[in-house]
C-alpha cells in the first residue's frame, strides 16, 4: 500500500498533465506518507478477497480511498475548521507548509483519487470503474463525509450567533458520525464488493458491516479522545468537551458506551455470518478497531 501510494504521488507528471508543482507534491506526500492505520484500504482489499478477487492492480482502488481520507484530515485541520497543530505525531500540513498550500494539496488529494478510480488500469471493466466512482463521491461528499462535517461544525455552534454549542440528541450524532466518519468507511467495505463483481446481496451485506464498523470506530475514537493522551493518539485529546462536542460518549457514559462498542462488534461480525470462515480477517478488523489504542 504504501509503494503504491509513494508511486502515484511522484513528482513526475502522468500522462495528459504538464507539470506537478514540487511543493504542492511535497506537501500531498507528507500528507499522506506520515503514516496510519491504512484501515480503509484493508477493509477494500479484504473485502475483494472475500469475493476471489486478489489483483496488484486493486491496490489502486484501495489507494483512492486512502487519498479521499488523507485529504479529509488535512481540511479537518485548518484553522477555519478543527484548528489543530498535530497529526499523526507530527505537525499539520497547515503548520508544516502554510494553509494556501494545505489547501490545495487536500483539493489535489481529493481530485487524485478519482483520477485513479476512473483509469483502466484499476479495472478494465467500464461499468466496475463507473460503479467505484458514484460509491466513493456519495460517501465522500454532501450526502456523506462533508455533508458530516458541515453539522459537525453546526454542532459546535459556529454559526449560531452566540457560538454555543447545540445539544444533539442520539439521533442526531448517530448521523452525524455515520456521515462524517462512517460513510467512507462503509463505502471502503462496498468497494471490495464491486472490484470482487458480487452480486447487490453482498453489497448489502458489506455495507452493513461497514456501517456497523464505522460506528464502533467512531465510538472507540471518542473513547480515546477521553481516556488517552496526545503521545500515544499522536493528536491532541479532549477537544471534544472543550469544544462541548456532542458525542456518545458523552450522552451515555463510558461504560454505556463501551458496552454499545462491544455489541456493535458482536453485530459486525454476524453481518458476515454468510461468508463463513473466508471473513475471518474482518471479523478481526471489527475487534481491532473496538481494541485499538491510537
Amino acid at each position: 500500500m504504501e509503494e503504491t501510494l509513494a508511486a502515484l504521488l511522484a513528482a513526475r507528471p502522468a500522462e495528459g498533465e504538464l507539470a506537478r508543482p514540487e511543493r504542492l507534491v511535497e506537501a500531498m506526500r507528507y500528507a499522506t506518507l506520515a503514516g496510519g492505520k491504512r484501515l480503509r484500504p484493508f477493509l477494500l482489499l479484504e473485502a475483494a478477497r472475500l469475493f476471489g478477487a486478489d489483483r496488484p492492480a486493486h491496490l489502486r482502488a484501495a489507494a483512492a480511498v486512502e487519498l479521499i481520507h488523507c485529504y479529509s484530515l488535512v481540511h479537518d485541520d485548518l484553522p477555519a475548521m478543527d484548528n489543530d497543530d498535530l497529526r499523526r505525531g507530527r505537525p499539520t500540513a497547515h503548520r508544516a507548509y502554510d494553509e494556501a498550500t494545505a489547501i490545495l494539496a487536500g483539493d489535489s488529494l481529493l481530485t487524485l483519487a478519482f483520477d485513479i478510480l476512473a483509469d483502466e488500469l484499476t479495472d478494465p471493466e467500464p461499468a466496475i470503474r463507473a460503479a467505484l466512482v458514484l460509491t466513493l463521491a456519495r460517501a465522500a461528499g454532501l450526502g456523506g463525509m462533508a455533508g458530516g462535517q458541515m453539522l459537525d461544525l453546526e454542532a459546535e455552534g459556529r454559526f449560531s450567533g452566540d457560538g454555543r454549542a447545540l445539544a444533539l440528541n442520539e439521533t442526531e450524532i448517530l448521523r452525524l458520525q455515520a456521515m462524517k466518519t462512517g460513510a467512507l468507511l462503509t463505502a471502503s467495505a462496498e468497494m471490495g464488493a464491486i472490484i470482487g463483481r458480487g452480486d447487490e446481496k453482498d453489497r448489502a451485506a458489506m455495507r452493513s458491516y461497514g456501517h456497523l464498523l464505522g460506528q464502533a470506530f467512531q465510538i472507540a475514537d471518542d473513547l480515546l479522545d477521553v481516556e488517552s493522551d496526545a503521545a500515544t493518539l499522536g493528536k491532541a485529546t479532549g477537544k471534544d468537551s472543550d469544544k462541548g462536542k456532542a458525542t456518545l460518549v458523552g450522552l451515555w457514559g463510558i461504560e454505556a458506551a463501551r458496552r454499545r462498542l462491544a455489541a456493535l462488534v458482536a453485530e459486525a461480525e454476524k453481518a458476515l455470518a454468510a461468508f463463513g470462515e473466508k471473513a475471518e480477517v474482518l471479523r478481526q478488523a471489527a475487534r481491532f478497531v473496538a481494541e485499538r489504542k491510537n
